[in-house]
């Protein structure tokens, strides 16, 4: 990455969320500490998984509509398999992995193989999963208990064990993609797929391996908040698709594929929780903070253009 990029990748994103905390901090009286910085922290692991795994997929021009729906179905065997089918924990998070490994490899080799807009494809899965969901748990939530809470529960310092490994995951994902042959194959099939396959470059495994990413993550999101809830809801992960989509369009990953970057959704994610945290301490109903972050969602599309223009003359200076 070009150092002088810098500024411009990350000023906005800083200054934005800045102003958000220093709003909320001015208008609310104990907004502005310790405690809401470390809750906040400890509420976003699995939200930045999935962000991420969301981010991949943009580069390569694709998306992915179900990571909800999975998520949910995720939760829902996980739940199942200790709760009814008794499994030990170890075995019920290899359950839930293989399920959003499946899924995964289903939206991958499916819109690969005919040659169809994952959108479309993802958004079968978006009901397929949904409906596992329900199916596997019979619409019941599955009241787990303390046997998942070490997961969730382990914390260093006040931050919790998946916040630390989801900030590992990110400074992973964005060497990968950043540093490596393989992310620069992402960025170039985003950019232009026909190009890279007259290089003699099949984009198809690399493809998958994206899908397969996204299901992984996906798996381990759900983990998570089983563990944070101690319980399986066949609802849970509704409108996460929304969610990660909204935190990598916020830092600057295009719809359109060949830019985007982690750290960056990263920022997107923290803006959009200090957002429903700040919105939630000052009283605003569940109609008003869906609107407000609609807003800050375009306005971020906005002003992500401009920046990129300022980004484009700062490299060209």
């Amino acid at each position: 990455m070009n150092k002088r990029a810098l500024p411009t990748e990350y000023l906005g994103l800083t200054l934005a969320l800045a102003a958000l905390v220093l709003v909320f901090s001015l208008i609310t009286d104990h907004f502005f500490s310790a405690t809401t910085f470390r809750t906040i922290a400890n509420q976003i692991p699995s939200a930045v998984l999935v962000a991420t795994a969301m981010t991949y997929l943009l580069v390569i021009a694709e998306i992915d509509l179900s990571v909800g729906s999975v998520l949910g179905f995720c939760t829902a065997v996980l739940g199942v398999a200790m709760t009814q089918w008794h499994w030990p924990l170890p075995l019920a998070i290899l359950a839930a992995v293989g399920t959003g490994l499946v899924c995964g490899a289903f939206n991958g080799l499916v819109s690969l193989r005919w040659r169809l807009p994952s959108f479309i494809v993802t958004l079968g899965m978006l009901e397929m999963g949904r409906g596992a969901a329900h199916a596997v748990t019979r619409s019941q939530t599955q009241y787990i208990g303390s046997s998942v809470e070490a997961i969730a529960g382990t914390s260093i310092f006040g931050l919790s064990l998946p916040f630390l490994l989801a900030m590992v995951i990110v400074v992973v994902a964005q060497l990968v993609l950043t540093r490596t042959v393989f992310g620069r194959y992402l960025v170039a099939i985003g950019t232009n797929e026909e190009a890279v396959r007259l290089s003699g470059i099949d984009p198809r495994p690399i493809k998958l391996a994206v899908f397969l990413l996204a299901g992984l993550l996906v798996a381990l999101a759900a983990i998570i908040d089983t563990s944070r809830f101690q319980s399986a809801n066949p609802n849970a992960g509704t409108g996460f698709e929304l969610q990660a989509i909204a935190a990598a369009v916020i830092g600057g990953t295009s719809l359109m594929g060949g830019r985007g970057s982690v750290v960056p959704t990263l920022f997107g994610v923290l803006i959009i929780a200090v957002l429903n945290t700040g919105l939630a301490a000052v009283g605003a109903k569940d109609e008003t903070k869906r609107l407000i972050t609609g807003l800050v969602i375009i306005a971020a599309v906005i002003l992500d253009q401009y920046r990129h223009r300022l980004g484009a003359k700062w490299k060209a200076s």
